[in-house]
């Protein structure tokens, strides 16, 4: 008896062996931080999680999942046998709606820029990041059984991510404290044909016409109403990046450009003004003239507000700083899409065309005039000398009758 349970044993460990080449592999182990690899790559985030760890914790791969998303299949791994060591792989474009769809999180943070505008600009960064969870299908109110998460994430400045998943710039997320704790409000730019601010601005692709007026606003969603919007500094650059090109400023805090005219700004949750179009000198051997609009903008407690308003002068970086603790939020950039500008041909004036005119016509009709008058001298001088030769012809006739 003893005999054939000891052969039925050895068949099974053999027979697991064959169908668990992770029994006899060096990876075999408790599983460690290093076990995962994250690629972040141009349009796709991919992960590998050693799979021998996974299979010594009791797991296998249809255990494991993104963010806990045991139900969708997109979010579960795919076991690679082939590979030495065994790894389980998971991948993800890095635009909407790839990463939302298995609770991926993105955060857009601010960093300060770089240059002349140091203390206006920042430049926005993305971080995607999520987590590879464990679940025992069999485990009720217990289980015994170490749950497994590796934690991966990838950064990314933001102008990459536009140019290469189309995301849209035109939305930007700001914490901010209240009394009750932090929140999150989002800021949004969009662009108007006029000051009802009803109309979108559909710019054709052939571009504006220069000395349009454009009014921009920019909103704030789901802030409270002790907060307003407060726009800092708002400028074009010839590239959609905010901080390494040709710029233009249409106003810094008070000082502003003479064509720009501001409307609400630090009074409502919106602030808005109105600027006209132009082109960049370096456009000049373009037949368009392309340049991008940015806001740095902050959410402020509404009578701090009204104090930046009413002073309007440099303050000291202290105290802005110590005022920033208490009643502004950090300086968030929000930016336009492209607004494309026409380089018009050259004319020649009505007024100066007309006179041309006038003076072919003048030549033309002089000319008329002499042709006819030296026609009727030609006739006159032959008529005069065919009367001459007659008389002459008489006069002989005459002589020799």
């Amino acid at each position: 008896m003893w005999p054939v349970l000891l052969v039925c044993q050895l068949v099974l460990i053999l027979h697991s062996e064959a169908q668990n080449p992770c029994l006899t592999h060096p990876t075999y182990r408790d599983p460690d931080n290093s076990d995962i690899t994250v690629v972040c790559g141009t349009n796709r985030m991919d992960l590998q999680i050693l799979l021998c760890p996974v299979y010594f914790y009791g797991y296998n791969e249809s255990m494991a999942a993104l963010n806990g998303n045991f139900a969708k299949p997109e979010c579960k791994g795919t076991a690679d046998w082939t590979v030495n060591p065994p790894v389980l792989k998971f991948q993800f474009y890095i635009g909407e709606p790839y990463i939302s769809t298995c609770s991926n999180k993105l955060m857009i943070t601010q960093e300060v820029g770089s240059g002349l505008f140091s203390d206006f600009s920042s430049v926005q960064v993305v971080n995607i990041s999520g987590a590879v969870n464990t679940q025992d299908p069999n485990a009720g109110t217990i289980t015994y059984r170490q749950e497994m998460k590796y934690l991966f994430s990838c950064r990314y400045p933001l102008q990459y991510l536009i140019n290469n998943t189309e995301m849209s710039v035109s939305g930007v997320s700001l914490a901010i404290k209240d009394n009750n704790g932090s929140f999150i409000s989002t800021l949004s730019m969009a662009l108007f044909e006029d000051y009802t601010y009803t109309t979108r601005l559909f710019i054709p692709p052939t571009g504006l016409m220069l000395k349009t007026r454009v009014f921009a606003e920019v909103r704030a969603t789901n802030l409270t109403e002790r907060f307003n919007v407060l726009l800092d500094r708002c400028y074009t650059t010839t590239s959609p990046y905010p901080g390494n090109s040709t710029s233009f400023d249409l106003f810094v805090g008070c000082t502003r450009d003479l064509q720009t005219i501001m409307g609400v700004n630090g009074e409502q949750q919106v602030a808005r003004f109105s600027f006209e179009t132009f082109r960049f000198i370096e456009h000049r051997n373009r037949t368009v003239s392309t340049f991008y609009l940015h806001c740095a903008t902050r959410l402020c407690e509404s009578s701090f507000c009204r104090s930046l308003r009413q002073n309007c002068t440099t303050r000291k970086r202290r105290e802005v700083q110590s005022a920033q603790r208490t009643s502004v939020s950090d300086v968030a950039t929000v930016s336009s899409g492209p607004i494309i500008t026409k380089v018009d041909e050259p004319f020649v004036p009505v007024e100066a065309a007309s006179q041309d005119q006038k003076s072919a016509e003048a030549v033309v009709g002089i000319s008329v005039t002499a042709g006819i008058f030296g026609a009727l001298c030609i006739i006159m001088l032959a008529v005069l000398v065919y009367k001459i030769r007659r008389d002459k012809f008489k006069d002989k006739s005459t002589l020799f009758h």
